[in-house]
C-alpha cells in the first residue's frame, strides 16, 4: 500500500508514512485534522487508536472517524479480516469523551457499506456513522 500511495501521489506535497494504531509517527500536537475512514474496525484496540489520533492533534484540531455501525455479518470477520463487527455509537461517543474531545457529534453518515461473501452466499449492507470531536 505504501508503494502504491507513493507512486499515486508522487507529485503531491503529502507525506506518506507507516505507523501503528497505537504509535503514529508524528509528534504530539502536530496536525489540524485527523480523518480515519473505515479504519477503526481493523485495529486491535479502538479506544487506544482514538487516544493516539487525538494525541497528534493541535489544540482546537478536529478528529473525524467514519466506520461501521454494529452488525451480525460473521463473514466480514473471517473473510475480510475485520477485528470488530462495527461499533455502538454510544461507545464511540464515550471513547471521544474519555480522551477529552469536545463538541462531539456521532451521527448516521447517510450511507451504507456493502460487501459480499467470497462464496456469494451472503451480502452485507451496514450503515455508516460519522463521528467528530475537537481537541
Amino acid at each position: 500500500m505504501i508503494r502504491i500511495l507513493k507512486k499515486k501521489f508522487s507529485e503531491s506535497p503529502a507525506a506518506i508514512m507507516k505507523g501503528d494504531s497505537d504509535k503514529l509517527p508524528l509528534p504530539e500536537g502536530e496536525v489540524d485534522y485527523v480523518f480515519a475512514n473505515m479504519y477503526l474496525h481493523h485495529v486491535e484496540d479502538p479506544p487506544v487508536a482514538i487516544k493516539e489520533m487525538t494525541r497528534i492533534l493541535k489544540p482546537g484540531g478536529i478528529l473525524v472517524i467514519t466506520d461501521l455501525d454494529c452488525h451480525d455479518y460473521e463473514f466480514l470477520l473471517t473473510e475480510h479480516h475485520d477485528r470488530w463487527a462495527g461499533f455502538e455509537r454510544t461507545d464511540i461517543r464515550q471513547w471521544f469523551e474519555d480522551v477529552g474531545l469536545t463538541d462531539i457529534k456521532v451521527v448516521c453518515a447517510g450511507e451504507n457499506c456493502c460487501a459480499g461473501s467470497e462464496a456469494k452466499i451472503d451480502k452485507a449492507e451496514i450503515s455508516i456513522f460519522i463521528a467528530a470531536g475537537k481537541r
